[in-house]
């Protein structure tokens, strides 16, 4: 069964919160630092997902976290990661890095280009258990997924290649070209929301632009189709 249009939550890109702080321009989907909307503090564990362009040398200084798992998915340009557990690693587009936050940890993000901008999507999960030990993953595209429509990126078990989160949470990389489709079984007790980080698709009947998400609660088969070259980001989620 197909979940209808009116089962959808929609959330437009014009309806989420917005800062511009000269070196970042950010919008929130969620509520986020000084955003606040009742109506939108999360989708289950699904606590952020910023839309941040970065400008050139900028970038978010050395600051702690604990207790949330934290990635990053780049759209453009570069992105240079430094966290307390010693890691220090520079993502392009494509690449997701995943940071457990666990009993505390400091990090930072850069734009390290002197030209060119940054855009990338920092999304926050709640872990399934706080006091966790501070963990860091990746995931970079292997050659044979390059056609793949639908991609599992992240997942609690890591299979497939995935970068492990601890929560009971698929999330599945979605790149369509103009005319493709691909379809999510959506099983029952389960969420899902989809956010659309390039191009524009249609989800079961709704039509969804670059910074829209969509969000579903009852079990069926949800279908993205794209009439134009498309990125998203699927959550699945207990």
């Amino acid at each position: 069964m197909k979940t209808t249009a009116t089962e959808l939550t929609v959330r437009r890109a014009g309806e989420r919160g917005h800062a511009d702080h000269g070196w970042l321009n950010t919008y929130h989907t969620f509520s986020f630092a000084d955003y606040y909307d009742p109506a939108h503090v999360g989708f289950r564990s699904l606590r952020v997902i910023n839309d941040d362009r970065v400008a050139p040398g900028m970038g978010f200084g050395t600051h702690p976290h604990r207790d949330m798992e934290i990635f990053s998915y780049v759209l453009e340009g570069t992105l240079a990661h430094k966290d307390s557990m010693g890691n220090g690693k520079q993502l392009q587009p494509g690449q997701i890095q995943l940071m457990s936050a666990g009993t505390g940890i400091t990090h930072s993000e850069f734009n390290p280009s002197s030209r060119e901008p940054l855009h990338f999507l920092q999304i926050w999960i709640q872990p399934r258990q706080r006091g966790l030990r501070p963990s860091y993953t990746e995931w970079r595209p292997q050659p044979a997924q390059a056609s793949a429509g639908r991609v599992l990126v992240i997942s609690p078990d890591g299979r497939d290649g995935s970068a492990t989160i601890h929560q009971d949470a698929d999330i599945y990389l979605v790149r369509l070209r103009p005319g493709q489709t691909v379809k999510h079984d959506l099983k029952a007790g389960r969420g899902a929301w989809l956010h659309v980080a390039k191009g524009s698709v249609n989800l079961n009947g709704v039509e969804l632009a670059a910074g829209d998400g969509a969000g579903a609660e009852k079990p069926g088969e949800l279908a993205v189709s794209a009439s134009e070259s498309t990125q998203a980001l699927l959550f699945d989620l207990s």
